[in-house]
């Protein structure tokens, strides 16, 4: 943010090392003798000139305050949108590499669901047969 200060200290200085012109002129009007109405407008024209260097001098700084603020902030603008597209970029990557993995794990485990399934079924037909044959075995011990 920028701010424009007066203070009125000993040497007058408004600001941007500019003097007060008004004191100055007072101060010589004070010390003259009674003038003529054309030597009051002579001073009233220096008074009018002097206000208006001094403010085309402060518009001029402000003017160059404000041209350096918005370069700065420009760049800051810029640098923070490349960041962002930085950014999105690595977590879009980290979002793929992550739905990569889950698709992987995902594949894995239902091809071990399966297995698991088929060894279970062969489980119960061993589990029938090993019946089978202690029933057989059973039959014929009690038929002998």
């Amino acid at each position: 943010m920028f701010y424009l200060c007066f203070t009125r200290d000993p040497e007058r200085e408004v600001g941007y090392g500019i003097t007060d012109s008004w004191d100055e002129i007072v101060e010589t009007l004070q010390g003259s003798p009674d003038s003529t109405d054309t030597e009051l407008g002579g001073y009233v024209r220096e008074f009018e000139t002097r206000v208006r260097q001094d403010m085309d001098e402060i518009y001029t700084r402000l003017d160059d305050e404000d041209r350096r603020a918005h370069v700065y902030t420009r760049q800051l603008m810029e640098t923070e949108a490349r960041r962002s597209r930085e950014a999105w970029a690595r977590a879009t990557d980290a979002s793929d590499l992550v739905h990569d993995e889950v698709i992987s794990l995902r594949t894995t485990v239902l091809g071990q669901i399966s297995k698991i399934r088929e060894l279970q079924v062969a489980d119960r037909r061993r589990q029938t047969v090993i019946s089978e044959l202690l029933r057989l075995d059973h039959r014929r011990s009690t038929e002998t």
